[in-house]
């Protein structure tokens, strides 16, 4: 595998004990994973972009938490319809979605 060019990361409460629970675990975080990867494979850039679940980000409050690596910026409050616009605007476009920065 070549280094990808972008990194996803979508929050989904794992624990260090492997439990799942938390916001955003609660607010479907797991499937949100799967949006992505399934989005991702049929764009046809599965390789360029990787896709990650993490443990609690502590901001629940604004969760689910996503992150996209180099440019560190935050999504927060995301959810399977807005998959397609972070594909759209930022993975592939380069610009981030501005209403659902919540860090960058």
């Amino acid at each position: 595998m070549d280094k990808p060019k972008k990194h996803i990361f979508v929050c989904s409460s794992s624990r260090i004990n492997g439990q799942q629970k938390g916001f955003c675990h609660s607010k479907d975080s797991v499937n949100l994973v799967e949006t992505f990867m399934e989005e991702l494979m049929d764009r046809g850039i599965s390789g360029e972009v990787m896709v990650t679940n993490t443990g609690c980000l502590a901001i629940c409050e604004k969760g689910p938490i996503v992150i996209v690596y180099p440019e560190n910026i935050w999504y927060g409050n995301v959810s399977d319809d807005d998959v397609e616009e972070i594909l759209d605007e930022h993975i592939e476009g380069g610009k981030p979605v501005e209403r659902l920065m919540i860090f960058k």
